[in-house]
């Protein structure tokens, strides 16, 4: 039983431990500083730790040109968003390429920036062609334009963990997510990417591919969202609710993601699944409106851009869905692919009526979402309101 190979073939793994670990923090006040946002750190930990295999850094100008305009890196191999480190003129201004930059998340020092190279880019280039938007209304790009105008190249190493990391019971490496599916005897693992609560519909799709799948690997993201968003902590008592009245345990693993949402839509969903094929799992889910946010994307552009790929090229396998409901006719969920009834059959909820609903203390139909759900929800409004 032998899991899907990481992307480009190696799982890297750039965070130190012991000797070369103490040799770091010795080194830590002999070398330049820079201070860094936890967006920032999100990606640190990630390269390190092997989710965003095979990067081993930062990318340099031309990964990043490459990326930008061709979702590949310079060597060819297929990866579709710039991770980048940005930094102001004056931060850059005393960097050079072979440096050791150490790296601070407030007072911790937390890695080392190996600098290869520092460059300048084109803000509304990469808007036009990542987000597809260079309106800075879309928080994805309000983000890019928001940093600094230089980008610092080079591999990391992660010296430090903070150790009070959210949800650390959720919290798996890559190594760790394999080596469980191993355990199980997993082979076909599908993975489930999302920010929101699971309603009916998310239910319906996870089920539909778990029966051709060993194992469901739930992989809510919990690293910087909109100010809108639910919070990751609302989200994990959701999904711990649902998978324990609903989902069979052996064949369900929930685990956190602890990277910022881009918002990037199609060019994200193609992130997202070659992150999930590095923790092991062989196909991926892909809704309607991946990764989108407002009106900036096309329902189904997500899975369109999988096309731009030739086979084999990504290793992960996407199952793609259309949109799903609770049809009356059909006295089941089913999907605008599986459903002949007109929209009247249909229970479906804007997320406006849904908040109004949970604001008022009313559970939504139970065609919609299940009630231990809504009850996480309702509760979290609450307590809102009373603090």
């Amino acid at each position: 039983m032998k899991l899907i190979s990481p992307h480009g073939g190696t799982l890297i793994n750039r965070e130190v431990s012991g000797t070369e670990k103490q040799n770091w923090i010795a080194a830590a006040e002999r070398i330049p500083r820079l201070q860094i946002k936890p967006r920032i750190f999100a990606d640190i930990e990630l390269i390190a730790i092997g989710a965003y295999s095979p990067l081993e850094g930062f990318l340099t100008r031309d990964d990043y040109e490459s990326v930008v305009t061709k979702m590949r890196l310079a060597s060819g191999t297929a990866w579709s968003i710039p991770v980048t480190l940005p930094v102001t003129g004056d931060e850059a201004a005393p960097l050079n390429p072979g440096d050791d930059v150490g790296l601070y998340l407030g007072d911790d020092f937390v890695g080392v920036l190996h600098l290869a190279e520092k460059f300048t880019y084109d803000k509304k280039r990469e808007a036009a062609l990542v987000y597809r938007t260079t309106d800075a209304a879309h928080p994805g790009v309000r983000v890019l334009y928001e940093q600094g105008n230089w980008l610092l190249g080079g591999r990391i190493t992660l010296v430090n963990r903070p150790g009070n990391s959210a949800f650390p019971m959720y919290r798996r490496d890559p190594v760790e997510t394999r080596a469980l599916f191993t355990e199980r005897g997993w082979r076909r693992v599908v993975a489930f990417q999302t920010r929101n609560p699971v309603h009916r519909a998310h239910e319906y799709i996870q089920k539909c591919a778990l029966e051709i799948a060993d194992g469901l690997l739930l992989h809510p993201l919990v690293g910087e969202t909109k100010s809108d968003d639910i919070p990751a902590d609302v989200r994990i008592r959701s999904y711990e609710a649902i998978l324990s009245h609903y989902y069979p345990s052996t064949r369900t693993v929930l685990s956190v993601l602890p990277a910022a949402m881009r918002y990037a839509g199609p060019r994200e969903a193609i992130f997202h699944a070659l992150i999930r094929k590095n923790y092991g799992c062989s196909h991926f889910i892909v809704g309607r409106d991946h990764a989108g946010v407002g009106n900036y994307y096309g329902t189904y552009d997500a899975h369109y851009i999988f096309d731009e790929f030739e086979a084999g090229e990504l290793g992960i396998t996407p199952l793609f869905f259309d949109h799903t409901f609770y049809c009356k006719a059909c006295g089941a969920m089913a999907s605008s692919k599986t459903c002949p009834h007109q929209i009247e059959q249909h229970v479906t909820l804007s997320g406006t009526r849904v908040r109004e609903l949970l604001g008022a203390g009313q559970l939504p139909p139970v065609e919609f979402t299940r009630p231990e759900v809504a009850q996480v929800l309702i509760d979290a409004q609450r307590n809102v309101v009373n603090v």
